[in-house]
């Protein structure tokens, strides 16, 4: 069980682990969390065969991980909490909002959309920390895709003055606004979602997928050698 006040919980898939063996700050923002879960089936059979210090028992994929906070909060709660989504465009955060008052109908749902930049200026970033302050929310939830969300989440982590779960979910946003699909079923079950997404999107995926995974396994067979 997670304890209650500030914390922040990442996750990890083998996309995050390529990108982190070259980008040094999202490396930082990744293992400084309090909690990194492991959003991949490549992940816990990669940390099984390493045979790390914790051995995650099971793969924890961002929805559920989604699924689960906003249910602890929902029924655990015998007041009227608040969560904040912060991230993706006002269209997806309406149809958020939207969802959350028929899911959760005790739950305050607050958005923040931000400037659609690769970089934010110093007065965009102190807009963000300032209206999450003020929100001062239950549960947060940071939603611009890896590896920002996880960068600036970190890097502003100590001008966050709140008491909550924060998460990092990407494209969890997304799956919940019904505007991306998640793969079925059966195909989650099996670990073959990023076969599902390769399908969708070949022309955005497939340098993730075809180059990615076998890069992933050559490091991690690397890392076992050392």
């Amino acid at each position: 069980m997670i304890p209650e006040g500030k914390v922040l919980i990442n996750t990890i898939n083998a996309h995050s682990y390529n990108v982190a063996q070259k980008d040094a700050a999202f490396a930082e923002a990744l293992t400084m969390g309090d909690y990194l879960l492991p959003d991949g089936a490549s992940i816990v059979k990669a940390c099984r065969w390493l045979k790390g210090r914790t051995l995650p028992k099971e793969r924890i994929a961002g929805w559920d991980f989604f699924a689960f906070e906003m249910a602890r909060l929902s029924e655990n709660s015998n007041r009227h909490p608040c969560v904040m989504f912060m991230g993706s465009s006002e269209l997806v955060l309406a149809k958020i909002r939207e969802r959350a008052a028929k899911d959760y109908p005790n739950i305050e749902v607050v958005t923040f959309s931000p400037p659609f930049k690769s970089e934010f200026t110093d007065e965009d970033n102190t807009a963000i920390i300032n209206a999450i302050n003020q929100v001062n929310p239950d549960l947060l939830w940071i939603g611009m895709t890896a590896p920002k969300q996880e960068k600036w989440t970190w890097q502003h982590w100590k001008e966050l003055d709140i008491h909550c779960h924060v998460g990092t979910i990407g494209a969890v946003f997304d799956f919940y606004a019904g505007t991306a699909k998640r793969a079925p079923l059966w195909m989650q079950r099996h670990s073959q979602e990023w076969l599902y997404r390769l399908a969708k999107e070949p022309k955005r995926m497939w340098r993730r997928y075809i180059i990615g995974n076998p890069l992933f396994i050559f490091r991690i067979v690397k890392e076992k050698m050392k």
